[in-house]
């Protein structure tokens, strides 16, 4: 497996999952095909399954396939919870495309959101958002919160996010994570969605200091 990591801590944790190539890229780091192909041929395998972690990333990972003469499978992953959805389910004895399968339907049970802070001021569909602002935002929703703190934008995207169905939410800390920012994250699940699992892992990732998967 070959995958696009933004974090030193989620390169180390996809390494523990069984990825054997790690390419550097994420929400505003995209890496170039030949970048991809490369760590496609560096690895020890024929088959080779890739999760891309970004949609911007994916066009260019499908490209892979015809440029090498092993068998390339790209499961769309769009995040990095994606991918910890999708590695899971890997099983190393089936071939590429059994596990393409199995790893996307993974991919797509998983709701995923990320808080990042805004560089401009613009509106959006919850409101006007101001330069500074911290947004909430999940995967086919957009931006579902604003609040010019991080936490109480946290709040707000898992009050969207994590529904009374949920049974395991992933935290992955990014390098902006904080210990209060945490334990407020803790106290609110806790408080509003007991019944929940919570997995907490330290991904490193620049620029959104929480991603959050729900299954």
């Amino acid at each position: 497996m070959v995958a696009v990591s933004s974090g030193d801590g989620l390169s180390e944790l996809f390494g523990q999952l069984g990825v054997q190539g790690v390419v550097t890229g994420g929400q505003t780091l995209n890496p170039s095909t030949a970048e991809l192909l490369a760590a496609v041929e560096a690895v020890n395998a024929q088959q080779v399954v890739v999760l891309p972690n970004n949609k911007n990333i994916i066009p260019v990972a499908q490209q892979l396939d015809a440029l090498t003469s092993k068998t390339v499978v790209v499961v769309p992953t769009r995040s990095m919870p994606e991918a910890l959805a999708a590695l899971v389910v890997y099983d190393p004895e089936a071939d590429a495309s059994a596990n393409g399968e199995e790893m996307a339907d993974a991919a797509e049970s998983v709701a995923t959101g990320e808080v990042t802070q805004a560089v401009r001021s613009t509106n959006t569909d919850v409101g006007p958002v101001q330069e500074g602002d911290w947004m909430g935002i999940v995967r086919g929703d957009g931006i579902v919160a604003v609040a010019p703190t991080l936490d109480g934008a946290v709040a707000a995207l898992l009050e969207h996010l994590v529904g009374s169905s949920a049974e395991i939410v992933t935290v992955v800390e990014g390098a902006d994570a904080t210990p209060l920012s945490s334990a407020a994250i803790h106290s609110w699940l806790a408080e509003h969605r007991a019944d929940v699992q919570v997995e907490v892992h330290r991904g490193g990732q620049p620029l959104y200091p929480y991603l959050f998967g729900v299954e």
